[in-house]
């Protein structure tokens, strides 16, 4: 029999983290061990002021990711039925809100004049500020992750590793690039960050790209995730998330790798930490946060990498990326709830719920509010400190 090439449907992982949640899968699974239990939420004094804004329902995500896009005072957002949602940031009152026509798969990416959504099969859509259809093309194979958008280009990520570039006016290829495709790989969403001309993809195999934007050339190819192991299953070392920019430097992080920063000129790796996680890097002027496999929050110095602090009273509580503040670091968990430390020591601060479901997009900080997208289709704007 032909080797498997599907990815392996990790959302235990992903999305409910915890070993109890993979073993309810499978009668004959012994019983969990109390340590991979999710951590429960104990009653503490709350020292940050946190109130959630506005809230606002955008549709279901069902088994897929779906992260809010920001482009100027307008959020966007979509869900698994094909509903599309433009937002106003300060308000959360609906601008419009239409139907694709197809159920979609990834988020939304934004450029502001072009909303770019993913539909069933490797559909890429394409509309306008007002929400009309500007085009349809069909990608190489079926799309997790939100297009990226940016310097009049339209870049997607496919899941048999092939990434390409179309045209933002007419969604014709530019270019396609493709590398091959790892045995098995998590069933997750690593992204596209396009900044100064160039696109930074995340590939299944635990690879960072970097690609000129306008013909699709390699500037350099670095393993962050190194595949090790005897089996397919120990090797998995996919990219998580999308790539954050810190200064002259493009961050990323993998399952069962590293956290690499890497000079995004020269494509010299910058420094490297051992870690494993299935969601991406928060980042801010002097720190990069992470929260690892087993729901620990960590901080690293941005220039050295050197570990500032780590938190673990959320362990096994699947969370998602951070997203940070000058006043507090944020995650949301797989209950729905959003927590808050400190940016300097990662004391927790506070705790807010949300809808009860779980988070799992990436999160967003603009206007003093911290954005989340929850599986049952919430969009919360939550504002923390006085």
């Amino acid at each position: 029999m032909q080797k498997s090439r599907i990815a392996i449907t990790v959302l235990c992982l992903a999305m409910l983290g915890a070993t109890a949640g993979c073993s309810s899968l499978n009668p004959f699974a012994k019983k969990p061990s109390t340590r991979d239990l999710p951590a429960p939420l104990v009653d503490f004094q709350q020292t940050l002021p946190v109130h959630t804004a506005w809230t606002a329902s955008v549709g279901k995500a069902d088994s897929y990711t779906f992260s809010p896009a920001l482009a100027g005072n307008a959020l966007f957002a979509a869900a698994a039925d094909g509903t599309i949602t433009k937002l106003d940031l300060a308000t959360g009152h609906k601008i419009w809100q239409i139907d694709a026509g197809m159920p979609l798969t990834a988020g939304v990416g934004t450029d502001g004049d072009t909303i770019a959504v993913v539909g069933r099969g490797g559909v890429v859509l394409a509309f306008d500020g007002q929400g009309k259809l500007r085009w349809k093309v069909q990608a190489p194979s079926e799309v997790l992750s939100a297009p990226a958008v940016g310097g009049g280009m339209v870049v997607v990520r496919s899941l048999d590793n092939s990434v390409i570039g179309l045209d933002e006016e007419s969604g014709a290829r530019k270019w396609l690039v493709q590398r091959s495709t790892p045995a098995l790989s998590l069933r997750t969403a690593p992204g596209i960050t396009i900044d100064g001309g160039m696109a930074y993809v995340g590939l299944a195999g635990g690879r960072l790209l970097a690609l000129t934007l306008n013909n699709g050339g390699t500037r350099w190819e670095l393993p962050v995730g190194d595949p090790r192991g005897t089996t397919d299953l120990e090797r998995i070392a996919d990219i998580s998330g999308a790539p954050v920019i810190a200064g002259h430097n493009v961050c990323a992080v993998s399952y069962q790798g590293r956290i690499a920063c890497i000079d995004a000129a020269s494509g010299q790796g910058v420094w490297w930490k051992n870690f494993s996680s299935v969601v991406g890097l928060g980042i801010d002027e002097g720190r990069i946060y992470a929260s690892d496999a087993h729901g620990s929050l960590n901080a690293f110095t941005r220039d050295a990498g050197v570990s500032l602090w780590r938190n673990n009273q959320l362990t096994n509580r699947s969370l998602s990326a951070p997203v940070s503040s000058s006043t507090a670091v944020a995650v949301g968990d797989y209950q729905g709830y959003v927590h808050f430390f400190a940016p300097q020591d990662g004391v927790m601060l506070a705790r807010v719920p949300t809808d009860g479901s779980a988070i799992v997009a990436a999160p967003l900080y603009a206007d003093g509010k911290f954005i989340f997208q929850t599986q049952a289709g919430t969009v919360a704007a939550i504002t923390a400190g006085n």
